[in-house]
């Protein structure tokens, strides 16, 4: 005789598997949205127009370097955890986190600077004394992107190098 316990479970694991069938049999949307039926009832492909808006960009920037950013901490936690670290290891991870954890506010000052002098949102990353600037503008001028340097310039008494990139 079966008991209660384990008549549940069969009952419980079919019913997920019926379910699992089901949704892995089942046509996807984003496949079938590509093609359109016109009014013979032939499928026609049809090409979708996607138009990136420059805060798109900026944003998927922004969450790429966010992602890194936070991986290479809790890299660095476990370093600061570990019992097999070093002293000098632990402390060289400290620093690193928080030189990571200070450098979003420079980002986001140099950012506001570039706003408020060029008029045109970016995207800054700062690596030491290395700064990658994307900058989302119509014009890809040459006289902006030296703008744009002396501006981040200014904000260091030492040299830093600025690359300026738009899109």
């Amino acid at each position: 005789m079966i008991n209660k316990q384990h008549l549940w479970f069969l009952t419980l694991f079919s019913l997920i598997l019926v379910l699992s069938v089901y949704y892995i049999t089942m046509p996807s949307d984003l496949l079938l949205s590509s093609q359109v039926l016109n009014k013979e009832g032939k499928e026609t492909d049809e090409k979708v127009n996607l138009e990136v808006e420059e805060s798109d960009v900026l944003v998927s920037l922004r969450l790429d370097l966010e992602e890194n950013r936070e991986k290479e901490k809790q890299d660095l936690q476990k370093v600061l955890t570990s019992s097999e670290a070093s002293v000098d290891q632990k402390n060289e991870a400290y620093e690193k986190i928080n030189y990571l954890n200070s450098i979003y506010g420079v980002e986001e000052k140099l950012e506001n600077k570039v706003k408020e002098c060029c008029n045109i949102n970016s995207f800054i990353e700062v690596n030491n004394d290395e700064i990658n600037v994307v900058g989302v503008a119509n014009d890809h001028d040459v006289t902006l992107a030296n703008n744009i340097m002396r501006a981040i310039q200014e904000e260091y008494e030492n040299k830093v190098n600025v690359t300026v990139n738009f899109k």
